[in-house]
């Protein structure tokens, strides 16, 4: 049983950054897989990016190289560090956990998080 609750969404400028936290309890194995997805209106989910607990990731081509996530399994928090966020990437953001033997997709998640990059 886990829950997952996210925070530090809100409105940015084009190029500016955001810090995304999604904390976790429960119960979680050290093996379990985390990620952030993201919808926009009219649009279908979409995976942003995971980390596994050997912290080895995987973001998507439009992400890569602007975002970063990371785990931190002492506080049972992971991070999603948005940098020269850009307009498209405005969606409301999903925490994910999944254990090993879940497909993609599956799993627990949290409320969602607004992100919105407008002038």
């Amino acid at each position: 049983q886990v829950q997952l609750v996210e925070s530090g969404g809100g409105l940015v400028q084009p190029g500016g950054s955001l810090r995304l936290s999604c904390a976790t309890s429960g119960i979680i194995f050290s093996r379990d897989v985390m990620g952030w997805y993201r919808q926009a209106p009219g649009k279908q989910r979409e995976l942003v990016a995971t980390i596994s607990s050997g912290s080895t990731t995987n973001y998507a081509d439009s992400v890569k190289g602007r975002f970063t996530i990371s785990r931190d399994n002492a506080k049972n928090t992971m991070y999603l560090q948005m940098s020269s966020l850009k307009p498209e990437d405005t969606a409301v953001y999903y925490c994910n956990l999944k254990r090993t033997w879940q497909p993609n997709g599956a799993g627990t998640w949290g409320q969602g998080t607004q992100v919105t990059v407008s002038s």
